[in-house]
Parts: C-alpha cells; structure tokens; sequence
C-alpha cells in the first residue's frame, strides 16, 4: 500500500524564489505539452517524448529530467480524459524522483531547481521521521499558502490479517459520527460548535467588506476542514486500535454513491461539512497498515431492524436516538442498534428482508422468514 507523508519545507529567501521559478516554469512545460497531446490525440509518453522533448528543454531551460517528468504529468492527466485538453496552474505540484532529488539525512534535502542543485532544510515531524525510511516511489513539490511541503509517497508493509474472534460493527453518522455495538460513542458535537463559529464569523466579514475583514477570510480558509480532518484521524485510530486489541475485524455499512438526495435537506450542510467518506477512508487505511480486517455490509434497515426479535418496520425507529421494536417491545438507542445489526450482518451471511417480516432461526442453520402480525 502506499502512503503520502507531507514534510515542510524551510528554504532561505532565495531558495524559495528558485523554487517558485522552477516551478512555474515546469507548469508552463505541461501546458505547452498538453497543447501537442491534444492536437496528436495521444498521451503516449515515449510518443510524446518525440514530438516535444528537445522543444520544452530549449524553451524553458529544463534539465533532461524535469522535462520528462513534465511529459509523464502530462501523459498521466490526459489519460483520465481524452475529451479536454489538461490545462495546469503555475502552482500547481512539480513531480520529483530519486535523480532530482536526494534526502541528506532527515533534516536537509538536495532538490534541483533552475538555478542549479539547492540544499534545503526541512522541519520533519516524528510520525514521518518514523516511516521515512521505507522505498520512496514520487515526491512532489507542492505550494500552500505560501508555503513549500514535499509530498513523498512511500511503500507501506501490509501485514497479515489477525486471527478474529469476533466483529466490531461501527455505525457512522451525523450526530454521532462513529457508534460502536460495545455501545460507545464517538460524537460530533464538537466539529458541529466550530462549523458553527466558522460560520457565522464568515457571514460577519463577508458583510463588512473591508480589507482586514478579507485578509481575515484568507486565514479562515480551510480552519474547519482542517479541524475535521484530525478529529476523523482521531476517531479512526481509537476504533482501529480497539478492534486490533480485541482481535475483531470492523464492519462498517457499504455507503458508497450515497448523495445529496438521500440525506435530509436540514441535514445537508452538516453532511457535507462532515466529509462522509473521510472517516470510512481513514479506517480503512488504519486498519490495513495494521493487519485488521474490514468488511462493507449491505446498510439497507440496519437501523430499523430489531436486533432480537429481526422485526423489520420504519415505525421500530421512534426518533433519531430512539428504537422501540413494535414487535417485542425491545429498546435501545438507535445507534447502537445499528452497530449491532451490521456487526451481526458482517459475522454471517444474514438474508435482507423487506420491512413488516421478521425472521427466526429454523433449526440450526438457516433462517426462516415469517409474515408478522
């Protein structure tokens, strides 16, 4: 598997200028090939090669290397669709290897600009201090806010799935992002006060219109997605870790291509800044570097259905926190109960019934389903 560790740069004023040269520069090779890839039809990269190698190292003073990797950029964007001709930001990231860029130990690289071969430091963090030595496949140079990061793929060891002994059903949601059927709770009240805050401190200096109040926008600019982004880490790494101690693989519901109409329109703002598949993502990633398993279940009536008696009913679920079974009277907040039901989906192969039936266990070994009264 492969992992992307962000590491910060700390280039001198001059550093950073060439830098920023070489990078606009490289940009303007990529719109200058994805002009001839789209004229040829073609993102062939040895064909590319041919028609625009010797022109895009002339024009803009790219060093043989950097011209191919511009072309392979190029070749690898126009692949995803043929129908638009790729066109490229002057920030936009500038694609390293090994032969243009070198580390010299953990504080300092050697990455090649057009003003030749620049050592600069880096401020690396411990959790990429710690996996910067496995194979490196790509760094890229990329700019944010002003700022210099390299973004370094590197190869992650996959170990074996453990030996399971049982299933941890994760319910994810918008109240509560994350429900375990242990019954504990992961909530998103926090992310909600500072949507909230972000919010309205946006519609108040949006309304004021003056310069501070714009310079001040700038600054709030990703605050909550950033904010979101580690409270998912952290939930993600708590469920993950919980299963791996407890030797359960995690079942979660299989929620890929849900959209804006399943998803009620109160609820929407708070959807999308939630970032659904975020926290599903993160834990399947967590979990794979760790060795536990994940399985998807069907998430058709895991919140309606009656984890005792298997009563299907849309009346079962009486509020957003509460579940009273209408056929055997069992209650339990909801959310708990929709852990149950897809870690108990995820331990066998259960059949999804339509609402109104329920089923039982005919003998030992297959269920039966019944009409209820």
């Amino acid at each position: 598997m492969k992992q992307t560790l962000m590491v910060k740069l700390a280039p001198t004023g001059e550093q950073h200028s060439a830098l920023l040269q070489t990078m606009e520069r490289f940009n303007e090779a990529c719109d200058a090939v994805a002009t001839v890839a789209f004229a040829l039809r073609t993102a062939n990269k040895f064909r590319l090669q041919k028609a625009v190698y010797q022109d895009i190292r002339s024009r803009y003073k790219l060093s043989a290397q950097m011209a191919i990797r511009a072309i392979s950029k190029v070749s690898e964007v126009y692949k995803r669709d043929k129908s638009i001709q790729p066109a490229f930001k002057p920030h936009s990231a500038v694609v390293y290897d090994q032969r243009i860029l070198s580390w010299k130990g953990l504080d300092k690289i050697s990455i090649l600009t057009l003003s030749g071969r620049q050592v600069v430091s880096t401020r690396i963090g411990g959790f990429q201090e710690a996996r910067i030595d496995r194979r490196v496949k790509q760094s890229d140079l990329v700019l944010r806010n002003g700022i210099f990061y390299l973004a370094i793929v590197v190869d992650v060891f996959e170990p074996g799935a453990d030996v399971v002994t049982g299933t941890l059903g994760v319910d994810l949601g918008v109240n509560n992002l994350a429900v375990d059927n242990d019954g504990q709770f992961y909530s998103g009240e926090d992310i909600d006060k500072v949507r909230v805050k972000i919010d309205t401190l946006k519609a108040s200096l949006q309304s004021a219109g003056t310069k501070s109040a714009k310079r001040h926008l700038k600054t709030l600019s990703g605050r909550e997605s950033r904010f979101r982004r580690s409270v998912n880490h952290r939930i993600s790494k708590r469920l993950v870790s919980k299963a791996k101690d407890s030797h359960r693989c995690i079942a979660l519901e299989d929620l890929r291509g849900i959209g804006e109409t399943t998803v009620r329109h109160s609820q929407r703002r708070r959807h999308k800044s939630w970032a659904f598949a975020q926290l599903r993502q993160f834990i399947e990633y967590k979990a794979r570097i760790t060795g536990v398993m994940v399985r998807m279940v069907n998430p058709r009536y895991t919140s309606q259905e009656c984890p005792q008696c298997h009563y299907i009913a849309k009346s079962n679920r009486r509020s957003q926190s509460k579940f009273l079974c209408q056929q055997c009277g069992y209650i339990l907040h909801a959310d708990i109960v929709g852990a149950t039901n897809i870690s108990r989906r995820a331990s066998v192969n259960v059949p999804i019934v339509s609402p109104g039936f329920f089923w039982g266990w005919a003998g030992t070994s297959s269920p039966a389903l019944a009409v209820s009264s």
